[in-house]
């Protein structure tokens, strides 16, 4: 009969250092969690025309839309380009957030981490 209690199997040093990795894996997510929060994404329609603003987590804070496309008689096309600008911002803020968080994909556990 085998015993893990003296240096076999999953004791105790093996269990506090895979502990510990996990710790500092997830004080690293944290701060990359943080980061993901501070950075700036810019998405753009229209030559710039609209500009929308938004954080990797697909957070929008700002939109910024050229004079020159406002259009009162043509109301779709603004609407189109400020989805354009939207979905260019997260096509970046997914690329960014692969970048940063993929690293931490745990194989089978995905998104769970």
């Amino acid at each position: 009969m085998a015993n893990f209690n003296k240096g076999g199997g999953m004791g105790g040093a093996n269990m506090q250092n895979l502990m510990k990795q996990a710790q500092k894996m997830q004080e690293e997510m944290a701060k990359t969690e943080q980061l993901l929060d501070e950075w700036e994404i810019v998405g753009t329609a229209g030559g710039e025309a609209v500009v929308v603003y938004m954080n990797a987590k697909k957070i929008i804070d700002g939109i910024e839309i050229d004079k020159s496309v406002i259009d009162p008689e043509d109301g779709e096309m603004l609407e189109d380009l400020v989805l354009a600008a939207i979905l260019d911002g997260y096509k970046k803020a997914d690329e960014v957030y692969q970048e940063k968080m993929g690293k931490f994909n745990m194989g089978g556990l995905g998104g769970l981490v």
